[in-house]
């Protein structure tokens, strides 16, 4: 491939008792990443690295890789992965009650109206705002995170009946009404 700018191969090592899958491409540093939700170890290694070599450091970074799935495994994402009906009942019944509460708050500050309020256990989206009815749906697992991180939901969907994209004006709409956003974000990240 001459004049590829993107040149990657991928492989899986067993370093120990630990699957590592290996990407190698045209970097120029070793990067090693533990992956929610189940703590898969990731290494992208520049495209000459030998497995030696890369074997190696995944063992002087044990320590740290372990550390790094204990904090995985004891995170909300992982706990929601393991909940039971109960659970997500108990989830729904908080962000439920207190969701209608920040929509009514934000609504005059915004100067928009949400319609209808839906709760659901999804995996992947945090919320969703259908612009063209007010209709927005919150994830229940909100529930296991901090307040701010259900209040910067709640904003981030009203702004969507200001703005559909995520482009500049959706965030000069989040910095305008929600400055601390990003923090919160970070956490829904983590």
């Amino acid at each position: 491939m001459t004049g590829s700018a993107h040149v990657s191969a991928e492989r899986h090592l067993t370093v120990d008792d630990l699957e590592v899958r290996v990407v190698r491409k045209r970097i120029k540093n070793v990067n090693l990443r533990v992956k929610p939700p189940e703590g898969r170890v990731a290494v992208s290694a520049p495209l000459r690295t030998s497995d030696a070599f890369i074997e190696a450091f995944v063992r002087e970074k044990r320590s740290w890789i372990e550390k790094q799935r204990r904090r995985i495994a004891a995170s909300p994402r992982a706990q929601a992965a393991e909940a039971s009906p109960e659970e997500v009942a108990q989830w729904k019944a908080v962000v439920s009650s207190f969701a209608p509460v920040l929509v009514a708050k934000w609504e005059p500050i915004m100067g928009v109206k949400a319609g209808k309020l839906a709760y659901r256990n999804m995996t992947s989206r945090w919320g969703s705002c259908q612009p063209a009815t007010g209709r927005i749906c919150l994830n229940v697992r909100l529930a296991l995170y901090p307040p701010e991180c259900l209040e910067y939901v709640v904003v981030h969907e009203l702004c969507h009946l200001l703005e559909r994209g995520h482009g500049p004006r959706f965030r000069a709409l989040m910095d305008a009404f929600l400055p601390g956003w990003r923090e919160a974000r970070a956490k829904l990240r983590g």
